[in-house]
């Protein structure tokens, strides 16, 4: 089990009850993981690149400012189009890496081909979280670095200004982001790089598709056709504009609120091919008793009011179970949500601390080593800790559209990847959005 350690804020919010079925469209800000991934192969790139409807939050302003310091140029006074200027990669320089996994994750390549010495830290749970994988890599790819024995942070990059780069083992169980950081800056590698994952299944494997797709929109060539290994070639990225989709996972909460109310919800701008993992979350909705609708306007989410149990493998999505364990506390039937161990290395043990939360409002569930079981009771109001974590406030606030009383310790942990959520799920839920 993780580390549970609750802050005490100031102010809970209080998770608004819906009186009637939420009839919404909205447009959400862009996905977190585009706009890492986008920044980050800006930087990389030979000219300047643009991101269309980038995020801002505190994930995406982290990583703009640890390239800053870096030495990239970032331009990002413009909510709606963020400009980056490539510009060689200096130290000294200090990455925060806040508790920001793509942080933590995308920059010490980044930093290997930077002249001088890097130093990353964050938040005091970002010390827990696994780094050890992408530090044994790299430095078995000619990167110096230094480390606490554990393979954690705080730790420094001593730059060489290049990388020699070749071929890797890596056990990336722990997070699709281990590979996803070496691949990203693999163009860049005197001899790029090929990576073999040894271990139990990577989760999360969609962002690792959309590090792929991305790297070849830049110019990169890409190998991905043997299972559990990626090569990519040496070679020089191009500076491209990137339009950024809505965020996904940031979208499910308002898609469940349709679900537990018997509404409708609609989400602007949706493309009609995405790089984001939306047929898992259409066919998880579907199962729950939900209707996905794909139109010209936009991703439509429709309810009945009733919704159902759930059996299902979310290692791909892991990110949504805050927001499906909430769904599978008001279902009409037992849910079992498995494949997600690795979700106990996020911001929090989500596994555990979802466990302990809903059991505290009176929930009947059990943890399990990837997992959860969940059999529907009655729920009440009470305190909902979020342990810094923006799921576990989505899924609060989920619980919340059905059970009046629930408060929320600390709802401005949304800010990570969404400082409009409280204002926007209330004008939801009110009918004033």
């Amino acid at each position: 089990m993780g580390n549970l350690t609750a802050t005490r804020p100031p102010q809970p919010w209080t998770a608004p009850t819906a009186s009637d079925p939420v009839a919404a469209t909205l447009r959400l800000p862009g996905s977190k993981s585009m706009t890492a991934r986008a920044l980050v192969l800006g930087a990389l790139a030979s000219g300047p690149s643009t991101l269309d409807r980038p995020l801002r939050a505190r994930d995406t302003e982290l990583m703009a400012g640890g390239l800053r310091e870096l030495g990239a140029h970032m331009s990002v006074s413009d909510d709606d189009r963020w400009l980056v200027r490539p510009h060689p990669l200096v130290g000294p320089a200090h990455v925060d890496v806040g508790l920001a996994g793509t942080v933590m994750r995308f920059l010490p390549a980044v930093a290997g081909l930077a002249e001088g010495r890097v130093t990353f830290d964050g938040d005091p749970h970002a010390r827990t979280r696994p780094l050890g994988p992408l530090i044994g890599a790299l430095r078995s790819l000619g990167v110096r670095i230094d480390a606490p024995p554990v393979g954690s942070l705080p730790l420094v990059v001593l730059g060489a200004g290049r990388v020699t780069g070749g071929e890797v083992v890596i056990d990336a169980s722990a997070s699709s982001q281990l590979v996803s950081g070496l691949l990203l800056a693999g163009p860049r590698f005197d001899r790029g790089v090929v990576v073999r994952h040894e271990g139990p299944p990577v989760p999360s494997a969609p962002h690792l598709r959309m590090t792929v797709q991305m790297l070849r929109a830049a110019g990169a060539a890409v190998d991905d056709t043997t299972p559990d290994v990626w090569a990519v070639e040496p070679g020089p990225l191009t500076g491209r504009g990137w339009e950024i989709e809505p965020d996904l996972s940031g979208a499910a909460p308002f898609f469940a609120a349709a679900l537990v109310t018997g509404g409708e919800v609609t989400l602007q701008g949706w493309p009609r091919s995405s790089l984001q993992p939306v047929e898992q979350l259409r066919g998880l909705l579907h199962r729950m008793g939900g209707e996905v609708i794909l139109g010209t306007d936009g991703l439509t989410v429709r309810g009945t009011g009733t919704v159902r149990g759930l059996d299902a493998d979310l290692s791909d999505v892991g990110e949504l179970t805050p927001v499906l364990t909430a769904l599978a506390m008001l279902a009409d039937s037992p849910s079992r949500l498995t494949g997600v161990g690795h979700i106990r290395g996020h911001e929090t043990d989500r596994v555990a601390a979802l466990a302990k939360e809903f059991a505290a409002l009176g929930a009947d569930l059990t943890e399990t080593t990837d997992g959860l079981e969940i059999r529907p009771r009655p729920l009440r109001g009470g305190t909902f800790r979020t342990y810094d974590d923006h799921r576990m406030a989505h899924a609060a606030a989920v619980a919340g559209l059905a059970v009046p009383g629930i408060e929320v310790d600390d709802v401005s942990c949304t800010s990570k990847t969404m400082p409009e959520f409280p204002a926007l799920w209330s004008g939801m839920v009110t009918g004033k959005s």
